[in-house]
């Protein structure tokens, strides 16, 4: 009976440890998700061909709490409206480590695209010298769909977006885009049949009318009467977002402005598919 006892006191005792074990674990774990790491996965091409659909990303969240992320970075951050479509795309695992998330961005999904433009910069897009040529051709368009352009930041080409080509659309279309795809029925727009269609996937309005339109966007956003291209200046507090596949990227130029508060961190490795498992590379 004392044998009995003793191996059943070492085997409550063994339980118990563990049981200690698990709970620093989670405690631990819970700790480096909330402050340190953290992870997401890519539904869309819109960092093709950097990062592909269906790659999962571990994120760093440490770096961009003491600098702030600085140009032709590729960063993660909280989209700033409720983004239906993307979250349909979601698995189980990240539905459940979205769980963990801070409360402002519950129902929130992650997007990762490049940093192009911060606080107080002024964007524009001109065409890209080999399409001068066209030049012409291309300006006559209500907006171009095609990679065409590069983005020149307070009127220079920065190295770190020099070979980034991108299309004229959406906000470098229609000064009023924003306007337009929180509230349709306020603009006559090319783009009319595009909001309609995303007011079925998109809860834009309200991060339209509480975020954006307080800033009184037409001090920011206006088109140059010489030039006639339109330019954004960003606001304090803001960054500006493109993807690297222009033509298939739901970027800053649909969306508008990324508040600061929304950055998540730096994607540093890839995790899955584990035939590309690696540090996060670009690629030409």
């Amino acid at each position: 009976m004392a044998r009995a006892s003793k191996k059943e006191s070492r085997v409550v005792h063994e339980l118990k440890e563990w049981g200690k074990a698990l709970v620093y674990a989670l405690i631990f774990g819970t700790i480096i998700r909330l402050f340190m790491f953290e992870t997401m996965m890519v539904p869309t091409e819109s960092m093709v061909p950097t990062i592909d659909p269906g790659d999962r990303l571990f994120v760093e969240k440490v770096t961009y709490q003491f600098k702030e992320p600085d140009y032709g970075d590729i960063v993660v951050f909280w989209a700033p409206f409720v983004d239906k479509s993307a979250l349909e795309m979601l698995g189980p695992f990240d539905k459940f480590m979205d769980l963990f998330s801070p409360r402002i961005f519950k129902g929130h999904v992650k997007y990762v695209k490049r940093l192009v433009g911060k606080p107080g910069d002024t964007i524009e897009l001109r065409v890209a010298p080999e399409f001068k040529n066209i030049e012409d051709e291309i300006l006559s368009m209500p907006h171009d769909d095609q990679p065409h352009y590069q983005l020149y930041v307070n009127g220079e080409l920065l190295p770190e977006l020099a070979d980034r080509r991108y299309s004229r659309e959406a906000i470098f279309a229609d000064k009023d885009f924003y306007l337009g795809l929180a509230h349709p029925d306020e603009v006559y727009s090319i783009y009319n049949e595009f909001f309609r269609y995303y007011q079925r996937y998109l809860d834009y309005a309200s991060y339209y009318d509480s975020v954006l339109a307080p800033l009184e966007l037409r001090k920011y956003i206006w088109q140059d009467p010489s030039t006639k291209t339109i330019k954004i200046t960003i606001p304090e507090g803001f960054y500006f977002f493109m993807g690297d596949n222009t033509g298939n990227s739901f970027d800053s130029r649909f969306f508008g402005f990324v508040p600061r508060k929304n950055i998540v961190g730096e994607p540093m490795l890839r995790i899955w598919e584990l035939s590309r498992f690696g540090p996060l590379k670009e690629k030409e």
